[in-house]
């Protein structure tokens, strides 16, 4: 047992179940406070297991006298009773953190702004194929703590969020991959965007030489950082625009991987899913799976099999000749960013939520391009209506689901997209990502 024999969790999500069911198995008295009301499905693991709990509030005089405290990742450290914790000294670590202690696991962990949910899904296919013993969890699927507590793998691939990464004290994967890093959550980093580079590079910070850093060598915001810091863990780069020595780079329509003295390609043909961010999520991934001495031919396999994530690109249903797909997951401007970079046909965009301070005019250029018609989909959507006013002949503005999908395809004709790439979180009137996918496409099967 831990010298830290009274540990609070805030938050009774996932991450913070996951920690209340191993700190329990550990041997901890552990206290579970959550300020809101805690969904059933976990309310049932916490009685089931016999674990205190409270929910709607946070009783201060119990939650200071904690050893150790757990903080979600969605509380942010700017919150008085966080600050009160901190101040008084009691360390304040994330699930992540607290489960690697408890486990001598190979660590496989992915973050960046955009393409870390794809990325953590093909390279956890890609073990599984290979027949190797591995869990997948962090910010997709159950936690990685539920895991150590309940399955105890020897592999975990796991996607990080800059979140999670705060709150690391000793956690160090032995292959880290960084997909990109662009402006995100710039609201929970003082809106300073080198706060949140610092947070993504987190992930590397406990990593030895024998380690690895897998990274895209094509993203500026990266370099720059790597150029002026000390980076212990072996560098691999990947790059859809130039030639590597060592790492990943496309040529003639096809992926090369180059890595210790072995060399292999796989046509851009071939893989499941395409685009260029999808490239890119697939040389990350098949990298980290070359270091874990996966066979070429299973890596290939499976890469050619993979269906991809819900909520990212997905086609939901073609309606009278108009293709609805469904981004709901790209909540910053370098998502859609992507997505509308894809679309070839005229597209009806359907934008708009809990704005993170984004800058439109990044997405002009793809706008004056592909767009015919713009539907938003928020609260305000003051910020969305003033940049492209001046170009686009159609903006609309809705306020759910059912209504967006109505507008969206009567401004839609036969050969055209109707896309939902938000650029936004979705909490300004749906629950999250997926209930707005969700409801995207529910509205779109009842056209």
């Amino acid at each position: 047992m831990s010298k830290e024999t009274y540990i609070v969790i805030l938050g009774a999500g996932e991450s913070g179940i996951g920690t209340a069911l191993l700190a329990k198995k550990k041997g901890f008295k552990v206290f579970v406070s959550d300020n809101g009301k805690i969904q059933k499905k976990y309310k049932d693991v916490l009685l089931n297991n016999e674990i205190e709990f409270e929910e709607g509030t946070h009783t201060k005089k119990r939650v200071l006298q904690a050893d150790l405290v757990m903080k979600s990742p969605g509380i942010p450290d700017t919150v008085p009773l966080i600050k009160q914790i901190d101040e008084m000294g009691t360390p304040i670590i994330s699930e992540i953190e607290f489960a690697s202690r408890y486990t001598d696991a190979m660590i496989l962990g992915i973050t960046g702004s955009n393409g870390k949910t794809t990325t953590t899904m093909m390279l956890y296919q890609i073990l599984k194929t290979a027949g190797l013993n591995v869990g997948e969890g962090g910010n997709i699927g159950d936690s990685f703590a539920r895991q150590v507590a309940l399955d105890n793998f020897k592999n975990y691939v796991l996607e990080l969020s800059s979140f999670q990464l705060d709150g690391i004290v000793d956690f160090a994967p032995h292959i880290a991959i960084l997909t990109n890093i662009t402006p995100d959550h710039l609201d929970r980093y003082e809106h300073n965007f080198e706060n949140y580079i610092t947070s993504k590079f987190r992930i590397t910070k406990n990593q030895k030489a024998s380690d690895y850093l897998i990274i895209d060598a094509d993203d500026k915001a990266i370099n720059n950082w790597i150029k002026k810091h000390k980076i212990e863990a072996q560098i691999i780069p990947f790059s859809i625009h130039k030639k590597v020595t060592k790492g990943a780079f496309l040529k003639d329509n096809k992926i090369t991987i180059i890595l210790d003295n072995n060399q292999f390609t796989m046509g851009l043909s071939t893989l499941a899913i395409q685009g260029n961010h999808n490239v890119k999520n697939t040389m990350a991934a098949t990298l980290a799976a070359t270091l874990m001495k996966v066979r070429k031919k299973t890596i290939r396999e499976s890469m050619e099999n993979f269906e991809g994530a819900a909520h990212r690109l997905e086609n939901v249903l073609k309606i009278r000749g108009v293709q609805f797909i469904n981004d709901s997951k790209a909540t910053n401007i370098n998502a859609t960013y992507y997505a509308l970079d894809s679309m070839h046909k005229p597209t009806v965009w359907i934008v708009g939520g809990e704005d993170k301070g984004n800058d439109y005019m990044e997405l002009m250029p793809l706008v004056r391009e592909k767009v015919k018609a713009i539907v938003c989909l928020g609260n305000d959507n003051s910020k969305i209506i003033k940049t492209f006013r001046n170009v686009m002949p159609i903006i609309v503005e809705t306020k759910g689901a059912e209504e967006a999908v109505k507008v969206a395809h009567k401004l839609a004709d036969q050969g055209d997209t109707v896309l939902l790439s938000p650029a936004c979180a979705s909490f300004d009137l749906f629950k999250n990502y997926k209930d707005r996918g969700n409801q995207f496409k529910e509205a779109i099967l009842n056209l």
